[in-house]
């Protein structure tokens, strides 16, 4: 059997701002550490996404000590900085938010922070922070023990296989890099869209269920480099990875253990 290796791991601490690549993560029960605890709301409470503001790609995002630290950048010009502290993060009064169908309790960073998000996006937002003891199960049909979820979209992680994008890439006019997608894990090894099958796998010593292919969106469609919004790779996707009217690409899961992840860990499926 073809040997199975994790190549990249990567968090998102705020929701839709662009992501972090480790070495090694650690496997908490709503996700991995830092991974989306944090999002952009607008003026009615609703998560903001690149979706529909496309420019949340342009904050790059670093975590240094106990400071998360944001850059504003355009075509490689750094615009404007901010950060905040992770240990004060979300002190304030407890508010509601939405996040699709749920609702959830956060509390806000900073006034400062959401006004420097609020010139930079030109929309009025406030900064949150999900407190890792508020609740927001995953939905029931695809629980294992009771799982709940950050403010990820609905699953805590999400897996995809380097062979899966060579796939896509060898079908698109213009090759995408795989931060389209936000994968938290990318391994190499298999056949294209091997992760689709996956039940109980294990990466390194820590155990995970593949519980529901993941459903794009037109998210990657959103060059994460500059903001620009196009038809790829989502319309090549539909041509062959559609399914009952939805376009599937990567695998998600749950975790069924706690434990620290890395770069070179073997991913093995569990009997």
């Amino acid at each position: 059997m073809t040997q199975l290796t994790i190549t990249d791991i990567f968090i998102y601490p705020v929701k839709s701002l662009a992501g972090i690549r480790l070495d090694k993560a650690e496997v908490q029960g709503k996700g991995l550490r830092f991974d989306r605890r944090w999002m952009l709301i607008d003026d009615q409470g609703a998560a903001m996404t690149q979706r529909e503001y496309p420019a949340m790609a342009l904050f790059k995002v670093a975590i240094n000590d106990d400071t998360l630290s944001i850059v504003y950048s355009r075509q490689g010009t750094i615009i404007s900085t901010n950060g905040f502290s992770i240990k004060t993060s979300g002190d304030s009064e407890s508010i509601k938010a939405k996040i699709w169908n749920d609702n959830v309790e956060v509390t806000e960073v900073d006034r400062a922070v959401s006004d420097w998000f609020s010139r930079h996006l030109k929309a009025t937002c406030k900064l949150v922070s999900f407190p890792e003891a508020n609740a927001r199960p995953v939905d029931p049909k695809y629980q294992v023990h009771n799982e709940h979820v950050s403010l990820a979209d609905a699953y805590p992680f999400l897996i995809i296989g380097q062979s899966s994008l060579d796939d896509l890439n060898a079908r698109l006019a213009e090759a995408v890099p795989m931060n389209r997608f936000r994968p938290n894990f990318v391994f190499t090894g298999g056949d294209a869209f091997i992760e689709d099958t996956w039940n109980d796998i294990s990466i390194g010593s820590v155990r995970f269920r593949g519980v529901k292919k993941c459903a794009r969106c037109v998210l990657p469609t959103v060059n994460q480099d500059t903001a620009e919004k196009g038809v790829e790779p989502l319309r090549t996707l539909t041509a062959y990875r559609k399914v009952d009217n939805k376009v599937y690409f990567g695998q998600n899961l749950v975790a069924l253990g706690k434990g620290v992840v890395a770069v070179g860990d073997p991913v093995v499926m569990q009997a």
